[in-house]
């Protein structure tokens, strides 16, 4: 069977983190995402002895989680089967070609209920610049390139836990703004981020000369951010999940309650053939 095309070249995306962390590296997000990612451990209440960090951005990584093995996001993750009590998948699945097979790598990792946290951008990211890029796109060349990577909606990301056998899926999300001098300050941050265009499809000749320029107007005039600003949403997506165990709880089987929701509200249980009470007839 012929195996589906990669969505995302892998080699342009080292190069340009690579890049990135050579210069001013913007790593707002990443503080972001840390700051969640240990609000969560501190509500779990337990203490991670063998943790590990799966993420392209080794160095703050490493500084917020000393004591943690820090391996990159490549397509086979440098982890050993069930070594970690912990794992986190920090700022790198929505780069994934196979992200159900990145989460099967992390819960291989795991010891039996052992945590799986995954901070990942969503798809409501940077929606202020797709619109404006594909309408001035539009009106320039009549079409429409791939120039942004498209990122998972929370409703279907949820459902990839499950699919990788994770046990007591949960997955949330939250939407930063971010205020920006002009929609080029925004072209250069991404690219400080680590955060260009690595899509296989991409296109590699050089753009039309007034695309940019075009592109900037539309987005200063569509979404200003106050006097000479514009605005910009980064959506934080986490997910979590733990490897399987027997000490683990699970949901009772339907019919097994040994007590009645109408006993406990103090209310009469009405059967499907009940008349409404109340004059409350249709």
């Amino acid at each position: 069977m012929s195996q589906a095309p990669a969505l995302f070249d892998l080699d342009a995306l080292a190069r340009h983190r690579a890049r990135a962390a050579k210069g001013e590296f913007a790593g707002f997000l990443h503080d972001e995402a840390i700051f969640e990612v240990q609000e969560r451990l501190i509500d779990v209440n337990r203490t991670f002895t063998t943790p590990a960090i799966v993420t392209g951005f080794g160095d703050i990584w490493r500084a917020a989680f000393p004591d943690a093995t820090v391996v990159p996001d490549t397509e086979t993750i440098d982890l050993q089967p069930q070594s970690h009590d912990l794992v986190v998948h920090a700022m790198g699945l929505h780069w994934a070609n196979d992200p159900v097979g990145q989460l099967v790598q992390c819960r291989r990792a795991l010891k039996p209920d052992g945590l799986l946290i995954v901070a990942m951008l969503g798809g409501q990211t940077l929606v202020e610049l797709r619109a404006a890029l594909a309408e001035a796109e539009t009106r320039i060349t009549g079409g429409l390139s791939p120039r942004i990577a498209p990122m998972g909606e929370i409703r279907d990301l949820g459902g990839l836990l499950q699919r990788a056998g994770l046990a007591l899926p949960v997955a949330d999300s939250s939407k930063r703004t971010v205020s920006y001098s002009s929609p080029l300050a925004l072209l250069y941050d991404l690219r400080a981020m680590g955060e260009t265009n690595a899509l296989a499809a991409r296109e590699k000749k050089v753009p039309p000369r007034n695309l940019f320029a075009e592109m900037a107007r539309i987005y200063t005039d569509t979404y200003p951010s106050g006097p000479d600003r514009v605005a910009a949403t980064f959506e934080m997506i986490f997910l979590t999940g733990w490897a399987p165990s027997e000490t683990q709880q699970k949901p009772l089987r339907p019919g097994s309650a040994k007590s009645r929701l109408a006993d406990f509200l103090g209310t009469t249980e009405l059967g499907p053939d009940a008349k409404p009470v109340n004059g409350d007839e249709d």
